[in-house]
């Protein structure tokens, strides 16, 4: 389904530790925090832009830590926002916080401003992980913050990253395992990726620490984008949104322009893959029927999956069909033996 964000960027604001990754500046290409009036102005912009929608829209706060900024600041953008909430323009506001920066108190200024959602910076659930990294606060603090979210009514969205320092090889599968029993409304899967200035730079630079590779990150999100679907949660985004600036600024890790599309398209070969083997059908020519939506993933970059499936013994040819539900990943219209 189509959804519209109006996204605000408030850099490093409210954070009162450095993480050993972290240069969201960088990372959303934005230097100084929105006032007031930007908020104003960009939302009567997209008000009219927005008019007659048939699909949901929301007003964002991302970046920094927006509960743990100066409460008259973040009073003054909640209020400049709050009125496109209030006569329908949008469908509410959500924002991104640090796991610590989350009260009764707060959370009921929140709903009282229109805000309907609220993602906690996980990062990882492994203590010695989020120390290791400077994140400042702990896996219990996540586990509290989360049910005092849920507890005043609000959706609940959690942010994991996948290759940290300190992390084990199981480490993506224990977090998410923690973070599906939280029961959250959505997640957000983020590789982690080198920033030039950051301390992860310098670890990188001395030979301190080695950044999964985009084949590795991608075997790693494909699994938790399974793991998590299998649970009902949503995952709403997989990878940091490619721009010039965080282009420029990352020296290492698994960064790709359409990480995504590498992610998901895993996930559907492996599907198919799967169904193949549970049906015995082995080393066979096969003709797979897919939604029109889908056929570029189910096909792969570069035509990866077929390349995959050719290494596995099939012959494959993936057609378009528009009568395909979108629901359905996949049909296998046809099988024959391999010529």
């Amino acid at each position: 389904m189509r959804h519209a964000n109006v996204a605000f960027f408030v850099p490093h604001l409210g954070c009162p530790h450095q993480c050993s990754f972290c240069d969201q500046r960088r990372i959303s290409g934005t230097v100084l925090a929105p006032g007031p009036d930007e908020v104003k102005k960009v939302c009567e912009k997209a008000q009219q832009q927005l008019k007659g929608r048939d699909f949901p829209a929301e007003i964002a706060f991302f970046g920094g830590s927006f509960t743990a900024i100066d409460p008259v600041l973040m009073r003054s953008l909640l209020k400049a926002a709050y009125p496109f909430v209030a006569d329908g323009s949008f469908d509410g506001i959500r924002l991104s916080t640090r796991p610590d920066a989350v009260s009764p108190d707060v959370l009921r200024l929140l709903k009282a401003y229109g805000v309907t959602t609220v993602e906690l910076g996980a990062q990882s659930m492994d203590d010695a992980v989020l120390s290791q990294n400077g994140r400042g606060h702990t896996a219990d603090q996540t586990v509290r913050a989360a049910a005092l979210i849920q507890e005043a009514g609000l959706s609940l969205g959690l942010q994991m990253m996948v290759g940290l320092p300190g992390e084990k090889a199981d480490g993506h599968r224990r977090t998410a395992e923690k973070i599906a029993w939280l029961r959250p409304d959505c997640v957000r899967i983020y590789p982690v990726l080198v920033m030039e200035g950051t301390d992860l730079a310098r670890w990188y630079k001395e030979g301190k620490y080695i950044p999964l590779t985009v084949e590795e990150a991608v075997e790693k999100t494909a699994f938790l984008l399974r793991f998590f679907e299998d649970r009902e949660i949503s995952v709403i985004r997989v990878g940091l949104h490619a721009q010039k600036t965080l282009e420029q600024s990352c020296i290492a890790g698994p960064y790709h322009p359409a990480f995504g599309e590498l992610c998901y398209s895993r996930v559907w070969l492996e599907r198919l893959l799967k169904r193949l083997g549970e049906d015995g059908i082995f080393k066979k020519a096969l003709t797979v029927l897919v939604h029109p939506a889908f056929l570029s993933q189910a096909i792969g970059q570069k035509r990866e999956n077929l390349r995959r499936l050719s290494q596995a013994g099939y012959q494959a040819q993936i057609l378009s069909d528009d009568s395909m539900s979108r629901e359905e990943p996949f049909f296998i219209k046809e099988v024959k033996d391999c010529i």
